[in-house]
């Protein structure tokens, strides 16, 4: 499992304006994963999941908050700076 990734894709996403900017230009969960695979995050289909049902839950917790937000790609708060240069505009390749 690979929620450390999404956990780093997290914090680089809240440090990294134009990551953000990048992937909040996502219209599905397969377009974020392919630019964060793209951007080099390891994250899995399986790491959405779990993030947005632990949302569902109720889980308190402001990362909880952030990766299920990631997970249902509705959020600003995504990604890391240099790396969004590489995938810029591509969220659908």
């Amino acid at each position: 499992m690979s929620s450390s990734e999404l956990e780093r894709l997290d914090i680089d996403a809240e440090a990294h304006a134009e990551l953000r900017n990048t992937l909040s230009r996502c219209r599905s969960r397969q377009e974020l994963l392919r630019s964060a695979r793209h951007l080099g995050y390891r994250v899995t289909r399986t790491d959405l999941q779990n993030a947005w049902h632990e949302h569902q839950q109720g889980q308190p917790a402001s990362d909880q908050d952030t990766r299920a937000a990631i997970a249902a790609g509705t959020r600003d708060r995504v990604g890391s700076g240099q790396d969004a240069k590489k995938c810029k505009g591509r969220c659908a390749e």
